[in-house]
């Protein structure tokens, strides 16, 4: 039975990331949380169902490599341009004071050497790429302002993750050697990079071509597994990291015509592995340590919770987002992430941190990964009671004058737009077509700089704000459309709106059957669902592709609508 161990504790692993996954899914809570709680449950330090931690890490490292395998083929500089200098200077800036404050704050609250202190701000200033854009995801917000930003500042951490482990060697050199062993890492890393990009450009091409020639799904996706973890064992002769090497060789790989079929062959292996991953890393989390230490395990997280908030939201402040765009931004990145632990396994291997900072770094991510929830909802529930008391979007007009300043002589506007991503900016774009006079509100300073330029109606805030809806001049103004994907954002904008004007004629966007139920009770009758509507398209052309004369399809098409029970809002994931 011995030679069956492992399979056992795979499949053990696998059955306990299904039953933790669906209780936080019946909960209503983000199922990374179901995967790190059960992972506590039956590890070696629960009720020891799984003994083999070799096993255990084993998992967890193929796990990373497969997540930054997929980081280089999904990572774009578009992207990162879509929040202009927040996503790149603002990454950066975060990283950097995330490192000094958590070096100073780790150096004179736990007594940590110089090079361990160190390691310590380089570990808390990663946040987590997979309980960032799951928590996103569910809550219906990828593509809202804090998202965008938040998914940005992600993207730079997870590259820096790349620099990070080449200089992983330099926390471990004497200060006469330190030149000398950063040098030494960054030309194996340079070597290395030379090698995968001639492999890239000459060999890579070519062996795709031939194997996807054969058009058999099985041995792409093997060909690609095969590359990855070659990539990685190659990284590891070079005595670097082998999430490394994995990130390289799919950064090689989106440049070529198979990156879209391989990231979709790739997924769903990913994804397990990414659940063992998640399981693993609550199995490595000793509840006798949490317990033994519990004083230093709450200073801890503490220490990194207040430091990464603070640095997120200052960020955000500064580069000119409204408080609640800041208030989400410091709330959805203030946890340490995966990559951490990569980094803490690298420096217990090298003998840069003790087996105590490692435990107790292993705490903390879990118990700010677990606290990530609590913080956004937290906010989501603060925020609307904050915003009745506060003139955000007027502190920071102060802040932008060029991007804010509201004259009274503003023309007057049929319809006032609240937000422009994609929906408003077509929405704009049409009615300025039809020579429908519009103005525009939006939070994002770059947005509305490229509106200013242009000659364009519009104001910088936010337009749940009651005193940036009052310069809007809604009482003349025969329409409001709110664009905004956030629900809370949406809600919170209508009720400001109908304080101003009651008669206000408002088109709102939606996902969901409550909020849906929630705006009609507030007397919004115009709500506009995306995916609904996309919905009633696709059976329209259904119905025409076979064979439906347009009369028939009128018909058919205006007893849908008027039967809400065929097609319901939110149909899917209402979490």
């Amino acid at each position: 039975m011995t030679g069956f161990d492992p399979i056992v504790n795979v499949a053990i692993v696998l059955a306990a990331a299904l039953v933790g996954g669906m209780i936080a899914h019946r909960l209503r809570q983000p199922l990374i949380l179901g995967y790190l709680l059960v992972g506590v449950a039956v590890g070696p330090h629960g009720f020891g169902i799984v003994g083999d931690l070799d096993l255990i890490e084993t998992l967890a490292t193929i796990g990373v490599a497969l997540l930054m395998f997929t980081v280089g083929l999904e990572i774009s500089y578009s992207q990162l341009r879509q929040t202009g200098k927040v996503g790149i200077w603002g990454g950066i800036t975060q990283i950097v004071a995330t490192f000094i404050l958590g070096l100073v704050a780790s150096k004179l609250l736990f007594h940590l050497s110089l090079a361990e202190a160190a390691f310590f701000g380089l570990l808390i200033s990663l946040s987590s790429t997979v309980v960032g854009l799951k928590m996103l995801m569910e809550r219906g917000e990828l593509d809202s302002v804090h998202g965008r930003i938040m998914i940005a500042i992600l993207i730079v951490q997870d590259l820096s993750v790349v620099l990070m482990m080449v200089g992983v060697p330099v926390f471990g050199a004497s200060l006469e050697g330190l030149l000398l062993t950063f040098a030494i890492a960054v030309g194996k890393a340079v070597l290395f990079l030379g090698v995968a990009v001639a492999l890239g450009l000459w060999v890579l091409p070519w062996l795709l071509g031939r194997v996807a020639g054969v058009r058999t799904r099985e041995l792409f996706l093997l060909t690609v597994i095969i590359l990855c973890f070659g990539a990685a064992f190659g990284t590891y002769i070079f005595g670097l990291s082998i999430a490394f090497g994995a990130f390289v060789v799919g950064l090689l790989l989106r440049e070529s015509i198979f990156a879209h079929q391989a990231l979709a062959e790739i997924t769903p292996l990913r994804d397990v592995f990414a659940t063992l991953f998640f399981v693993s890393l609550g199995m490595l989390l000793s509840p006798q340590f949490v317990v033994g230490n519990w004083s230093s395990v709450i200073l801890a997280v503490v220490v990194i919770v207040v430091i990464k908030f603070g640095v997120c939201f200052g960020i955000a402040r500064l580069f000119g987002y409204g408080g609640r765009t800041a208030l989400f931004v410091g709330a959805g990145l203030a946890q340490i992430g995966e990559f951490s632990f990569i980094l803490a396994q690298a420096g217990m291997n090298a003998r840069i941190i003790s087996d105590y900072l490692y435990s107790l770094v292993i705490a903390s991510m879990v118990i700010t990964m677990l606290l990530t929830p609590l913080f956004m909802g937290l906010t989501s529930f603060l925020y609307p009671r904050l915003a009745r008391g506060t003139a955000t979007g007027a502190k920071v007009a102060k802040k932008v004058p060029p991007l804010v300043e509201v004259e009274p002589q503003r023309p007057l506007s049929e319809v006032v737009i609240c937000g422009y991503g994609r929906v408003g900016r077509n929405i704009a774009q049409s009615l300025n077509g039809l020579r429908i006079p519009c103005l525009v509100i939006e939070m994002d300073p770059d947005i509305v700089s490229e509106l200013n330029g242009k000659g364009e109606n519009c104001i910088y805030g936010d337009a749940s704000n009651v005193h940036v809806l009052s310069l809007a001049g809604l009482d003349k103004a025969k329409a409001l459309v709110v664009t905004y994907p956030d629900p809370l954002v949406v809600v919170t904008t209508v009720k400001n709106v109908l304080k101003i004007n009651p008669k206000l004629q408002i088109v709102a966007r939606v996902h969901r059957r409550r909020e849906s139920e929630l705006l009609e009770s507030l007397g919004v009758s115009e709500l506009v669902s995306p995916e609904y509507e996309a919905s009633f398209e696709f059976v329209r052309r259904t119905l025409a592709s076979v064979g439906w004369s347009r009369a028939r399809i009128r018909q058919a098409m205006s007893k849908l609508r008027y039967d809400k029970e065929l097609i319901e809002f939110g149909s899917g994931n209402e979490g």
